[in-house]
């Protein structure tokens, strides 16, 4: 872990087919710099927490899991909390098992009520194991739900020390979940430098095309915005470019990053015509 104790890692930023995609020879699906290369969104949050101890939670678990943790080096995993049920953003869940074997733990899985009844669904093999045929290498999980009245009343998660606080987002008509992210600092960690870097309190929102009135006190007196940016063309699911670059001026968090971008983004001409204090991010990008 860094001298801060606490980071966070952008383990994916594309859109929900990846860059490059499959059969596509555009520019930046054919570019040789490394930040066009953007697996499904996902994200993971690293603390050390008051016993000393390394903690890890994931921010959603897509189909690009296993190779998005093992470029992170992730060797553990204390919680995983959901935004939403598209495939793009749990079709990784069966790949946490590793994590249970390294830490002869079962993990908490937080999603709300419409996410993980689609979990319970697609992945029977796993919270109904009983019913497998064979005694067979599956994942640990416990469901935790994240209920309305938690949401409604900002009811945050606190998972060893940290908190993840549910924000509501609206996914075109879907409502979603982003979240605020707490991390205690560190006592011994210099206000002055050290605190320059310290990314939290960091709100994620991907997947968003607008934000419910009631989301915006929970989006005030951040360090950090991560918030999503398909394109410049409107969608009707999702923010564009200029569509986030508006709510980050809103909001007004020293930084934002923006993810979920699809191929019509190079990474260095988009970046060269955002405002200042805001970036494109990047697979692998830490902050903290």
């Amino acid at each position: 872990m860094n001298p801060s104790g606490a980071r966070f890692l952008f383990l994916g930023t594309g859109t929900s087919a990846g860059i490059p995609m499959i059969g596509c020879s555009c520019p930046v699906c054919a570019s040789t710099d490394p930040r066009d290369q953007r697996t499904r969104t996902a994200a993971a949050v690293q603390w050390v927490d008051e016993s000393g101890k390394d903690r890890t939670v994931l921010i959603d678990a897509g189909p690009d899991l296993r190779i998005q943790a093992l470029r992170a080096k992730l060797t553990r995993c204390d919680g995983i909390v959901l935004t939403h049920n598209h495939v793009d953003h749990i079709f990784g869940l069966d790949e946490v098992r590793r994590f249970n074997a390294v830490m002869r733990e079962p993990i908490d899985v937080w999603a709300d009520d419409h996410t993980m009844e689609s979990l319970q669904r697609i992945y029977k093999h796993i919270f109904e194991k009983h019913n497998n045929v064979n005694d067979s290498f599956v994942a640990t999980l416990i469901p935790r739900r994240i209920t309305p009245e938690m949401v409604k009343h900002a009811q945050p998660i606190t998972i060893h020390g940290a908190v993840f606080t549910p924000i509501p987002l609206l996914h075109g008509r879907l409502p979603v979940l982003g979240y605020r992210i707490d991390v205690p600092r560190p006592p011994t960690m210099d206000a002055g430098v050290d605190g320059a870097a310290w990314p939290f309190p960091l709100a994620y929102c991907t997947d968003v095309s607008a934000i419910p009135t009631e989301s915006w006190a929970r989006l005030r007196g951040l360090k950090t915005l991560v918030l999503d940016a398909l394109r410049d063309r409107s969608h009707p699911t999702h923010l564009t470019v200029q569509q986030a670059v508006n709510i980050a001026g809103e909001v007004g968090a020293p930084r934002t990053y923006f993810i979920h971008m699809t191929h019509d983004l190079p990474h260095e001409e988009t970046q060269g015509r955002l405002p200042e204090g805001m970036f494109l991010a990047h697979d692998g990008l830490v902050l903290g």
